[in-house]
């Protein structure tokens, strides 16, 4: 039961990286100003795979993660959790056609407050949600972040300078 924690660089800030019993756990961006001071070495596997991968999407080499995330939430949450992991890179989704997708068009706002409840940023891609008019609209790590993942992943999938 060991919970195992590590700051990466990213080209759009410092995320904190948790894992815990060979799952990752966490995932998100720190404060702008955030400083990373002791990172120590990787002895954690899958920490050390997450690591690599989050290497590679940023760098455009491979834009899907093989990884075991583990979340804990409530069965609604974990679906919606699972609905964006079908979300391709390059690709986005709308609050509205996700609630569809789960069999409750009426349940946007619930759609919207798991999204939000997500603690495992861009390898559970919430960040590939948008407005179902085609806008940005909530991101917990900034709506530029949102918008630079968008634009990095139409990049890659299909050679756009920028979506939004």
């Amino acid at each position: 039961m060991d919970l195992y924690t590590y700051w990466y660089q990213s080209p759009i800030g410092v995320m904190e990286i948790k894992s815990k019993d060979g799952y990752i756990v966490a995932a998100g961006f720190m404060r702008e100003d955030f400083q990373i001071s002791n990172n120590r070495n990787i002895t954690d596997t899958v920490l050390n795979s997450c690591i690599q991968q989050l290497d590679q999407y940023f760098s455009g080499k491979e834009l899907h993660f093989k990884l075991p995330l583990q979340q804990d939430g409530t069965p609604f949450q974990q679906s919606v959790w699972n609905a964006l992991l079908k979300i391709n890179p390059g690709e986005t989704n709308s609050y509205l056609q996700l609630s569809k997708n789960l069999g409750n068009p009426k349940a946007i706002r619930a759609v919207g407050t798991a999204n939000g409840a997500n603690a495992i940023a861009i390898i559970v891609p919430c960040h590939r949600v948008i407005g179902s008019q085609g806008k940005l609209v909530g991101y917990g790590g900034g709506l530029w972040r949102k918008k630079w993942l968008l634009d990095h992943e139409a990049k890659y999938c299909h050679g756009v300078q920028e979506l939004f």
